[in-house]
């Protein structure tokens, strides 16, 4: 009991504290800009995959394909190793930015653009199925007013698909925040990695100049709380708008 009195203590410890509040930071800044850039990405191979049927444009539908297939069915830790080697960096990441390092900040680039390479195949999916749910009739309509194929899309069927899949784009969301996790691999200084890094110098902070087993259920339980506080707030958020969406279903349909 002294053990794991000395491990909860590190808890109390504010510049522990600091250290794991900025790798959440961390966290959610990566997994937002990762979804926010899949989805403009996703909507685009969505795009293609769906309207591209032309024989001058099927060959974009097939690249589409091919993208889309490649990354759902390949594991996201592949594609971060394949990042980390082959990816270069811009300049500009290449120099101290954050409080990180230019080396922190060029693993951070590299295995967000992973991130992001990998979400992006799995929203355009989603986005797809929202494109599907969409009657033809309303692209028709909209080019008999005179609306060419990208004014119908952008104004038409895109916002009524994106209505659609909100929940699950959600969803999304939180998956990319628990695979994340994930770039801790290639030490980006993320919740995950934070928490190793703790835990690798937590005879410094316990009091008892070793580490302990305690220290691996403290330090990786308090990890495990704060992704189960932060996903469980947004899938509580999807159960709210799934709830709402049924609900103006039912009265859609009595009124109808």
């Amino acid at each position: 009991m002294d053990t794991l009195g000395n491990s909860l203590s590190m808890l109390t410890n504010p510049a522990i504290i600091l250290f794991l509040v900025q790798g959440v930071a961390f966290t959610l800044i990566i997994s937002v800009v990762a979804v926010l850039v899949s989805i403009l990405f996703g909507s685009v191979l969505a795009l293609l995959r769906n309207y591209c049927t032309g024989p001058r444009t099927k060959i974009l539908k097939w690249a589409a394909t091919v993208y889309i297939e490649l990354f759902r069915n390949t594991p996201l830790l592949f594609w971060i190793f394949i990042c980390l080697v082959f990816l270069p960096c811009p300049g500009f990441v290449d120099r101290p930015m954050f409080g990180l390092s230019s080396v922190n900040n060029k693993l951070l680039f590299k295995a967000a653009a992973a991130l992001i390479l990998y979400t992006s195949g799995v929203i355009a999916e989603i986005v797809r199925g929202g494109l599907n749910s969409v009657a033809r009739g309303q692209i028709e309509a909209g080019q008999s007013q005179g609306f060419h194929m990208v004014q119908v899309m952008v104004y038409i069927v895109l916002p009524q698909a994106f209505r659609t899949i909100i929940p699950t784009l959600l969803s999304q969301v939180i998956t990319t925040i628990k695979d994340s996790s994930f770039l801790a691999n290639v030490a980006v200084i993320e919740l995950m990695a934070r928490t190793k890094q703790i835990l690798s110098a937590a005879n410094r902070y316990n009091g008892t100049n070793s580490i302990n087993v305690s220290d691996v259920f403290v330090l990786f339980g308090t990890a495990a709380l704060i992704y189960f506080i932060i996903n469980f707030a947004l899938s509580l958020t999807v159960r709210g708008m799934q709830r709402k969406r049924s609900s103006q279903n039912v009265v859609k349909k009595v009124e109808v």
